[in-house]
């Protein structure tokens, strides 16, 4: 798949009232690209706003920036996951776009407050961040003043707040944002987790000490300094495990990028990073391990009988499974606007997660409330600062302009006497 982003077939009115400003701040989140680094650190500097930071009860920072002229709504910013054995705190690399410009900055240039929360805890974080946000929208209401309407946007893990946070709570939030993340159902995304590493244990034998559902204190101290460059890295880019590196792919189904052979290494890399980094700290907040592929079925190597017969299997503890279904699964049940934005390519949340919580909505007759945004390409989360812009005015446009109900039609058949 190339790594080409497809705008939008057509505009039409609801994208006209930010054209002006979207087609701005593009501007100027792509000027890096084209300007010398003082050129475009005085570009950034123009945009209006100021911020503050600030302990939540929780241990949690907050940061709350306004703009010169407040339009009276709020957006709340959800961010993505953050290792465990990180500092507790706002993920300053997470506070920006490709392009350059902060989320704050980009909040506040459209009139919006703005708030984010760096959460009590890293690592799996959902519920934690969900109670996070919630109050900091009230310190910002405290501070600040109510605002009129309350818009929530988040990325990767964030995007899974803000799914859930939609239908738990539409008395707060008014509508959402959710980009990339794993709000078609989260155990799915163990499992993608899962069956990449065991997958990888089978093809390249031996590399990885432990297992996919036990991770040694050492292999996690070790794994961005020295081990995964030292050891598993030259392992994936040996010619003489091309073979092998295919066949991992495939029977993975984890997206690569088929014109760039450098995503290959890639895609490995970065799902063993989330298996190393997630692994312990998931079993630790779910109660048990969660992961589950004794009746998996793999396909798509040389050898599939082989495969199946060989590769190491996992029992789910139920105690993780019912907190995965108490707390971490989306209903579909909206009563507020939801757009969800993801790429088509996505390696680390399939694209199949959107397509999953679009089913759940038609199931649960919420289409209407759904925009369902799509970006094609390779990469997480890799969207240009017009394709968030272009998802958050369709948000603006749904908020202002509620959908009517659309049911889902069904056909009833006449019962036929046996």
């Amino acid at each position: 798949m190339g790594n080409t982003r497809f705008g939008p077939q057509k505009w039409g009115a609801p994208y006209r009232r930010l054209l002006l400003t979207l087609l701005w701040i593009g501007l100027l989140c792509l000027s890096p690209q084209t300007m010398s680094a003082e050129e475009g650190r005085a570009v950034t500097a123009t945009v209006p706003h100021a911020c503050e930071d600030g302990q939540q009860s929780s241990g949690a920072t907050y940061r709350i920036c306004m703009p010169t002229t407040w339009n009276n709504d709020l957006i709340v910013y959800a961010h993505g996951y953050v290792a465990p054995n990180r500092p507790i705190g706002i993920p300053e690399d997470q506070m920006a776009l490709p392009g350059g410009l902060s989320v704050d900055q980009i909040a506040t240039s459209l009139g919006y407050g703005f708030t984010t929360s760096g959460y009590r805890t890293n690592g799996l974080a959902i519920q934690a961040g969900m109670a996070d946000l919630i109050d900091v929208v009230s310190i910002f209401t405290a501070q600040k003043g109510a605002p009129n309407r309350v818009l929530l946007v988040g990325v990767s893990e964030g995007g899974a707040i803000t799914a859930l946070a939609l239908e738990k709570h539409p008395d707060i939030f008014a509508g959402g944002l959710a980009m990339c993340g794993p709000y078609g159902s989260f155990q799915q995304q163990i499992t993608h987790f899962g069956d990449f590493r065991v997958l990888f244990d089978y093809f390249f034998p031996q590399l990885l000490p432990a297992s996919a559902v036990n991770i040694p204190a050492e292999l996690l101290d070790s794994w961005e300094t020295s081990y995964y460059t030292n050891t598993v890295q030259p392992a994936l880019l040996n010619p003489a495990n091309h073979d092998n590196l295919d066949q991992l792919l495939a029977t993975s189904g984890a997206a690569i990028d088929t014109a760039d052979s450098s995503t290959q290494e890639k895609t490995a890399k970065d799902l063993l990073w989330y298996n190393v980094f997630a692994t312990n700290d998931a079993k630790a907040k779910l109660g048990g391990q969660p992961f589950a592929n004794q009746q998996t079925s793999y396909a798509g190597s040389a050898d599939d009988t082989q495969l199946n017969q060989d590769v190491a299997r996992f029992v789910a503890d139920q105690a993780a499974i019912d907190a995965i279904a108490a707390d971490y699964e989306t209903s579909g049940h909206l009563s507020r606007p939801l757009v969800t934005l993801h790429t088509t390519g996505d390696p680390i949340v399939p694209y199949a997660q959107a397509v999953a919580y679009r089913g759940k909505t038609i199931a649960a007759d919420n289409m209407a409330l759904h925009e369902f945004m799509t970006v094609q390409g390779y990469g997480h989360c890799q969207f240009s600062t017009v394709d968030v812009l272009l998802a958050f005015n369709k948000l603006v446009d749904m908020v202002n302009n509620p959908p009517p109900y659309q049911p889902v039609q069904r056909i009833y058949l006449p019962m036929v006497a046996q």
